[in-house]
């Protein structure tokens, strides 16, 4: 069913204020999209849409802040709050069958399934132009294809099991370094994949802890961090990740490419706090001055910050007090957002925590608005 589809059937006779529906999403595959009926006295009787997505140890969210192992335990909550939504949900659209007169092609999105979703179970009947036959659903939302293929693990809601490997499954080829723990090695896995594995020496600290950082590595996935693999967590522990083949970054900024590159290519003045820039004072707060600045990329569509601006006027300007103004077409609650994020004092900027529940908020309340023609 299309979002016209979805507005049309809600905006019915019979349906009112809460009513909702939900249908797969034209744009992000294995997502679902929640339409509800709103009412307002600019707009009258409209519908607004948000996205449910999907996590990847399979449950459901609309924000982060509220997840559901199932899609049906996500309606029950929205059902007894609107905690961010338009209105609470008070039940499903009523939909009327279709005209006889409307049966066509234009119907198929509504009234099509699969034809290996149906199992015929016995022959009722037969006539001149065909038969009747007993039949079941077989229960599935889609028939099946082909087999998921293998791949590595996902770096986020797997447990133990999914990660743990057999030690005869990794071979070591090279040391790479030691420290006060453990050694790291160069290996294969399965003898086709290259990766470091990091060992614990017995006795040097307590598996629990060695582990813990497996534990956090799991929960991180992004192509620009070091990937988790797989773990073995009977002794000697193996921590298997990525292998990264020009090795550690000091070591590559020391020798060869690494001393060619400029300092603006190393340190981006424009997106560093002034603390940082000047003092070297990198902390946690400096970090939200910089997503402030990513916030201003992301609004300007990838316009490089401090437009005319070199980096020795932008030191000089910012320490003056000076900051970007809005952009054009930036909501000014936005802006006032990152105007927070670059406060002179490090300590009266926001916590990143308070950037997530704030920007969860607002995506929460503004995706509805879609321009004419946009799909969810």
């Amino acid at each position: 069913m299309g979002r016209k589809d979805a507005e049309r059937q809600l905006l019915g006779h019979g349906n009112q204020r809460g009513t909702f529906l939900i249908r797969e999403s034209e744009t992000t595959k294995g997502a679902y999209s929640l339409s509800i009926r709103d009412w307002d006295d600019n707009k009258g009787d409209h519908v607004k849409h948000y996205k449910i997505r999907k996590l990847d140890n399979g449950g459901y969210y609309i924000t982060t802040r509220s997840q559901f192992d199932t899609v049906q335990q996500l309606v029950e909550h929205y059902t007894e709050r609107a905690a961010g939504l338009c209105c609470r949900l008070i039940g499903s659209c009523k939909r009327g069958m279709p005209k006889l007169a409307d049966l066509s092609v234009k119907t198929k999105d509504m009234w099509e399934i699969p034809r290996e979703s149906l199992q015929l179970i016995k022959k009722l009947g037969n006539g001149q132009f065909g038969e009747v036959w007993m039949g079941t659903n077989d229960g599935l939302c889609y028939y099946l294809t082909k087999p998921c293929l293998n791949s590595v693990p996902l770096t986020m809601g797997l447990g133990r099991d999914a990660w743990e490997v057999s030690r005869e499954t990794l071979s070591m080829q090279r040391k790479l370094g030691q420290g006060c723990f453990g050694d790291v090695w160069m290996g294969m896995w399965n003898g086709t994949t290259k990766v470091a594995v990091k060992t614990l020496k017995p006795g040097t600290m307590s598996p629990e802890a060695f582990l813990e950082e497996a534990q956090i590595m799991k929960r991180l996935r992004h192509d620009k961090l070091v990937q988790l693999y797989a773990v073995v967590s009977e002794e000697p522990i193996y921590i298997i990740t990525e292998f990264m083949s020009q090795g550690s970054l000091l070591d590559f900024l020391k020798d060869g490419e690494g001393q060619s590159l400029k300092l603006p290519q190393l340190f981006p003045i424009k997106w560093t706090a002034p603390e940082a820039a000047l003092y070297g004072r990198f902390t946690i707060k400096s970090d939200v001055w910089s997503f402030g600045i990513l916030l201003t990329e992301l609004i300007t569509k990838g316009r490089v910050p401090y437009p005319g601006m070199n980096n020795r006027e932008v030191l000089e300007q910012v320490e003056r007090g000076y900051r970007m103004p809005c952009a054009p077409g930036s909501p000014a609650s936005l802006h006032e957002l990152m105007l927070q994020c670059w406060r002179r004092e490090a300590d009266e900027r926001h916590t990143f925590e308070y950037l997530q529940s704030f920007l969860e908020d607002y995506f929460t309340a503004t995706e509805p608005q879609y321009q004419p023609g946009e799909n969810l």
